[in-house]
């Protein structure tokens, strides 16, 4: 497996796991695999705050 086999796997799996976190967080139970059956108001909830959390996060490392 080459390095950047390796590094994407790391990155899918730890934004996996943040994604997990802020639904946990939200209330919403996402499943292994496939997490169709969410509504839109549900998924872009979870996306938007993920956003939110990113930015502020690279907002304080650049203080």
């Amino acid at each position: 497996m080459t390095k950047n086999s390796n590094s994407n796997k790391n990155a899918k799996a730890t934004l996996s796991q943040f994604k997990n976190e802020v639904a946990s967080e939200l209330g919403i139970t996402l499943k292994d695999g496939y997490n169709g059956d969410l509504t839109s108001k549900e998924a872009g909830s979870i996306g938007g705050e993920m956003v939110r959390r990113m930015i502020k996060r690279q907002e304080e490392s650049m203080k």
